[in-house]
């Protein structure tokens, strides 16, 4: 059987959107948003770290809106199909997310308002200390999320303080571990029209309100199509209409906040580095986690200098490859408590440009064939957007 090549979009990025950049945690991060929206709210202790006070004034009820994959550098790719979003962007400001640049670790960033060493969903998949691999997407019960994120949210504490929390998300995603570990505390309303739902919850409130929103369908189109390729466009226009449905019928005393979890990038045929079909890769690698842009390695006994030195002999200048207490002692996951350092491979691959590590053999076939990806150190990736609206 043949496989179809690979068709992959131009994606129009700067130079500069390869270029690293690192998470801004305590100052312009995902982890400072609904601590400031809670300062503007007025819950005690909050600090408004993104010094929102002064933008919303007079404001009580704040819609949070996350569009998955709209990263700052996706705005301008974006902003023919969507005018209300390109407008907003004037005035609007840049935030990074966290690292891993990934929907899961960005989604308990902005939940709980703390960087992903703290809360410990440190990627898309890690391994457990029995071995197993937790898919966060696909987690249900075990681990209890209770015990495997243990910080409270921002939404909990908000709720305690008498603001009316809400979480607007699919109905299928009730009570799993990343909405729980995410969401705790707010009320959970089973999205049936994102744009009306977030409406009727800050119409709804008599007192302060945060009422949040998850949109993915931009992310998608990208990992399957491509940025910029007729479907994301058709999704890019898909968020236009969301988010100018929800600009125009704000009730008094409302402000609607538009952020990401991560950017993307579009990644060519002849940047995929497959384990499958590169001996050295595999030599000495007992487990693989974390997803192509940002690989987490287990190495067999005594293998782990081997493994690093075969993955850097393969790759170069084309990715950082690094021992796990080198990742974190640069600060990339923020605070790390020793209960969540095994979480993180003991080898921590960083792609970098367009380059993904593809785990063949590992991982569904699937994975290494979508065309856009994240998770990874570049402006395209990390930098996200804060847009505001009154």
């Amino acid at each position: 059987m043949t496989t179809e090549p690979l068709v992959v979009p131009a994606d129009h990025l700067p130079d500069a959107a390869l270029e690293p950049v690192r998470p801004a945690y305590g100052s312009h991060s995902l982890a400072d948003v609904l601590p400031s929206a809670c300062a503007v709210l007025g819950v005690p202790g909050a600090p408004d770290v993104l010094g929102l006070r002064d933008r919303l004034d007079g404001v009580t009820r704040i819609g949070v809106l996350l569009v998955d994959g709209l990263g700052a550098h996706q705005i301008p790719v974006l902003s023919p199909y969507a005018p209300t979003v390109a407008d907003l962007a004037t005035s609007g400001r840049t935030l990074t997310a966290g690292f891993p640049s990934t929907t899961p670790t960005s989604l308990v960033t902005v939940g709980t308002g703390v960087p992903p060493g703290v809360h410990g969903i440190l990627g898309f998949t890690v391994r457990r200390p029995d071995g197993r691999t937790v898919n966060h997407v696909h987690w249900k019960h075990d681990p209890d999320p209770a015990a495997w994120q243990p910080e409270p949210t921002r939404f909990a504490t908000a709720a305690a303080a008498g603001v009316a929390a809400t979480a607007v998300v699919r109905p299928e995603f009730e009570g799993s571990g990343l909405t729980v570990s995410a969401y705790g505390g707010a009320r959970f309303v089973g999205q049936n029209d994102l744009a009306a739902d977030m409406i009727a919850a800050l119409s709804a409130a008599s007192g302060p309100a945060l009422v949040y929103g998850y949109h993915p369908d931009l992310d998608k189109k990208g990992h399957e199509d491509g940025v910029d390729s007729p479907s994301w466009r058709a999704a890019a226009r898909g968020v236009e209409a969301l988010i100018d449905r929800i600009v125009h019928a704000l009730p008094p005393r409302a402000a609607l906040l538009v952020i990401a979890d991560h950017g993307q990038l579009n990644v060519p045929a002849d940047a995929r580095f497959d384990m499958a079909d590169i001996p050295d890769l595999r030599a000495g690698v007992a487990g693989v986690a974390g997803e192509p842009r940002v690989r987490y390695l287990y190495t067999e006994p005594g293998a782990l200098d081997d493994v690093v030195a075969g993955w850097r002999g393969v790759f170069g200048d084309q990715a950082w490859v690094l021992p796990r207490e080198e990742a974190i002692d640069g600060g990339w996951f923020g605070p790390v408590p020793p209960g969540h350092r095994d979480r993180i491979g003991e080898i921590v691959v960083i792609c970098q440009g367009r380059t993904i590590a593809v785990a063949g053999g590992w991982e569904p076939p699937p994975v290494g064939r979508l065309i856009a990806y994240h998770a990874s150190v570049t402006a395209a990736e990390m930098q996200i957007p804060l847009l505001i609206a009154r």
